[in-house]
């Protein structure tokens, strides 16, 4: 990287610089492009047996847990991220995302194929190359595992980008992989702008494969991108207006947790949240009221307090967009019922009250647009058919949620959905086991699972003639 060239990266409890961060931009992709590709050309990476990457991988699992208070302290500070659940859950959960596929690195087998002509044939699964991984803002350490880990397993070699935002763990990760015993340009950071450094990786002609998680007005970029240099293989995991869908015979104190947990986590910084609410009309009353004082005493706060529920927003730009987001809301004739200001903790941050809107209608910007916020809007629905229909009524399909004690209307309403994930009586129910994508404009491909393995993975048949059978 040039000497001198540094951003700085800043500190979403203040305003205030924590570091300066070496900018990466064409230049240096193309010099990691280079280690990647001379590490899976003629490196010991992709020939390793499975089971000795997969050691490694363990071990670089170990020095997570190892470190988890440093790196939950990085997030935490970069990300405006609560401590309390990074130490508890998500830097954890990211060393058993490693885990899990270190498991599945030994278990990558073809199939032998029953021709109906006289040949002997079979498939090979092979690591499809260098890959380029562009990382959001908001997981930067679960969105970082979800990504490397079946990279790692399927051998391939890759470089990623953490946001520019957000940099300082995927440093420490780099680090990390360098004392398991990962080979050097295996695992490549670069650190910068997604105009710069992100762009260079989407054209690159030595990158075989662009894993992007992001905004879908980026991943329309990253694919045109891809499209006009190689051709390289692309997965999206993009923007999200996901459903809740609340129906007369819920639980009104399990629903209300629910749909406030399902747009506060993370401050409404997940691209899965349930930022639309379907309430039959019923319960509406009851549950509005519920959601409405639970909100009211959820707790605002520095991060590393234990006590507090909801950091700050990820950076100054997040913050005004989620506060121009409510000013539509009340212009276009939302009822506002709680919420909707900013808060200002000792005259600093990037702190948003959590908002809820009754009387939205689908046709509302806070209705449509993914807002990436504590902000939920609410609205009112009698049947079964309409809920569906209103469902659906989204450009996107990345996630939805039932709740219900009614199997045959969970079912019903579960299949007639068109999003990636659906969750019935629960929401954010993630497993390294379950993969998850998007439907529509919410991207295509999978993380988790053993989907998002076969996504590095090249098939190769082989065909040979069986002995004296004519062949033409």
């Amino acid at each position: 990287m040039k000497i001198g060239k540094t951003f700085e990266t800043i500190d979403p409890r203040t305003g205030e610089v924590i570091a300066r961060i070496a900018e990466g931009d064409k230049e240096d992709v193309d010099l990691a492009v280079k280690a990647a590709r001379h590490a899976f050309d003629d490196g010991p990476w992709p020939r390793l047996p499975g089971s000795e990457r997969a050691k490694r991988m363990m071990k670089f699992a170990d020095l997570i847990d190892q470190n988890v208070e440093e790196l939950a302290a990085l997030d935490t500070l970069d990300a405006g991220k609560l401590f309390s659940m990074g130490k508890a859950v998500e830097i954890p959960s990211s060393a058993d995302t490693l885990r899990y596929y270190a498991g599945a690195a030994d278990k990558i087998h073809g199939d032998v194929l029953k021709m109906s002509r006289d040949f002997h044939a079979y498939t090979l699964h092979e690591p499809i190359g260098v890959v380029g991984h562009i990382i959001p803002w908001n997981f930067p350490t679960t969105m970082f595992f979800l990504k490397v880990s079946p990279a790692l397993a399927a051998g391939c070699t890759m470089i990623v980008k953490p946001a520019e935002q957000t940099p300082l763990s995927a440093l420490y990760y780099a680090h990390l992989a360098k004392l398991a015993g990962i080979p050097d340009g295996v695992l490549n950071v670069v650190t910068g702008f997604g105009p710069t450094a992100g762009a260079a990786i989407c054209s690159h002609m030595g990158i075989d494969a662009v894993s992007f998680t992001g905004s879908t007005e980026v991943g329309r970029i990253v694919m045109k991108a891809a499209a006009e240099s190689n051709l390289k293989v692309v997965s999206l995991e993009l923007g999200g207006k996901s459903p809740l869908i609340i129906f007369d015979d819920a639980d009104v104190d399990m629903a209300a947790q629910l749909a406030l947990i399902g747009i506060l986590y993370n401050k409404g910084e997940i691209c899965m949240a349930s930022s639309r609410v379907y309430v039959q009309e019923g319960i509406y009353d009851k549950l509005v009221k519920k959601l409405v004082e639970m909100a009211k005493a959820w707790v605002v706060g520095d991060p590393f307090d234990p006590k507090v529920q909801q950091g700050p927003q990820a950076d100054k730009e997040q913050f005004e967009k989620i506060l121009t987001y409510i000013e539509h809301g009340k212009r276009e004739g939302a009822t506002l019922l709680t919420g909707g200001k900013p808060l200002t903790l000792g005259g600093k941050g990037y702190y948003v009250e959590p908002t809820i809107f009754a009387e939205v209608k689908d046709d509302m910007l806070i209705a449509k647009d993914e807002i990436f916020g504590p902000v939920l809007a609410l609205a009112k629905f009698k049947t079964i058919d309409e809920a569906i229909k209103r469902a659906n009524s989204t450009r996107y399909g990345l996630a939805a949620g039932i709740v219900t004690k009614d199997l045959n209307v969970a079912n019903t309403v579960s299949r007639s959905l068109r999003a990636g994930t659906i969750w019935i009586n629960c929401y954010f129910a993630f497993c390294q086991d379950c993969p998850f994508g998007g439907y529509k404009m919410s991207g295509f491909g999978r993380d988790s699972g053993l989907e998002a393995l076969h996504k590095y993975l090249q098939v190769k048949s082989v065909v040979t003639p069986l002995y004296n059978s004519p062949w033409l």
